[in-house]
């Protein structure tokens, strides 16, 4: 269970780690902000260094703030999508059949039954996308398991609101967003690099960080990169 400290409206979560030095984070979509403290730290020192730092906490709460944000998709005609890192307009067909979604050089084609709302085709769209994710991980985790020497024995895609991924290293499994497919798939690669990493390493210790340093040296860009990308609409909490 982590402590907090309060620095006037700000709270700043604090977890106890087998790690050699504080570690702030400042977490997308909302600016959250987590501490990261060896063992042995007193809640003081802790919050004297957050103290130290509030300047650029600050700064980056506002850099999130100010980030893009992509509005609600309708799924209609001629509406704009992201699919690896690239827009694509919406081209709607309604027929009476199942539903289907297809991909040219310049659109996505959405097929599907007369009368269909958003919410439908959302889920079309959804299910869509999890179908490329099951085609583009498994690749992708076969090259890194030779690379990392590690066993990823099931790996799950869902919609995540707070993270792009997760690890339960005692299970050998790892769990991936599917807003995964909407990005470049260099940062799908960075991801999942990050949680097989947590099955040799499972906190964020200086361990961890040397394993990403030596197999994945530009972890710090594509980790940037993609919290620089535009959020989607939805209200993200945990």
């Amino acid at each position: 269970m982590s402590e907090t400290i309060t620095l006037g409206e700000m709270t700043i979560a604090v977890f106890r780690k087998e790690i050699k030095h504080v570690h702030l984070s400042v977490h997308p979509p909302d600016g959250r902000v987590t501490l990261s403290a060896p063992t042995a730290t007193r809640l003081e020192v802790a919050r004297a260094y957050a103290i130290s730092k509030l300047g650029w906490i600050r700064e980056q709460q506002q850099r999130l703030a100010k980030q893009a944000r992509e509005t609600p998709r309708q799924y209609i005609e001629r509406e704009s999508h992201s699919l690896w890192g690239r827009r694509y307009l919406m081209r709607v067909v309604q027929r009476e059949c199942k539903p289907f979604v297809t991909l040219d050089h310049r659109r996505i084609t959405l097929t599907v039954r007369p009368g269909s709302d958003a919410n439908r085709r959302a889920e079309v769209m959804h299910a869509w996308h999890k179908s490329l994710l099951h085609q583009a991980v498994p690749p992708l985790v076969s090259k890194w398991e030779q690379k990392l020497g590690v066993k990823v024995r099931g790996y799950f895609l869902q919609r995540m609101k707070t993270k792009w991924g997760s690890c339960n290293h005692r299970a050998g499994h790892i769990r991936l967003n599917t807003e995964l497919v909407k990005k470049p798939k260099d940062l799908l690669e960075y991801v999942i690099v990050h949680e097989m990493a947590h099955l040799i390493e499972p906190t964020h210790s200086d361990r961890f960080i040397a394993l990403l340093e030596e197999h994945y040296p530009t972890w710090r860009e594509a980790r940037a990169e993609l919290n620089e990308l535009p959020l989607t609409a939805e209200s993200w909490r945990e």
